[in-house]
């Protein structure tokens, strides 16, 4: 049997899962209000935080869902997904327009999992 890992556990929601060599995360801008291409840089790199503290990187991306609450936004965002992405490591990935992410300031939310660098 595999243990679950629950790092960063609020009542609501933990930072990361991780469960059988995969770990789990969403991860949101720190900032409201700020355009597509900061709020995807922020996020982008609480992720990247996120991953080295699970035992992961970015090269192991397996699949991500990036939503949108404008599609107009989603030529900003990509510019930013693609110079942080390393080059050979695209994950399958969707994006989608959502009616309205948590927080109205918000504009791009970033829901991904991805190997373990050792599987425990």
């Amino acid at each position: 049997m595999t243990d679950i890992v629950r790092r960063g556990i609020t009542a609501r929601y933990a930072d990361s899962v991780t469960h059988a060599g995969v770990v789990y995360l969403v991860e949101v801008p720190a900032s409201e209000g700020t355009d597509i291409r900061t709020q995807t840089r922020e996020t982008l790199a609480s992720i990247e935080r996120q991953l080295l503290a699970a035992g992961s990187d970015t090269t192991r991306i397996l699949m991500a869902t990036i939503y949108l609450a404008d599609m107009a936004d989603y030529d900003g965002m990509n510019e930013v997904w693609d110079a942080w992405l390393p080059a050979g490591s695209a994950p399958a990935r969707a994006c989608v327009r959502v009616a309205g992410l948590a927080r109205p300031g918000w504009r791009v939310e970033i829901a991904l999992t991805a190997a373990l660098s050792n599987v425990r």
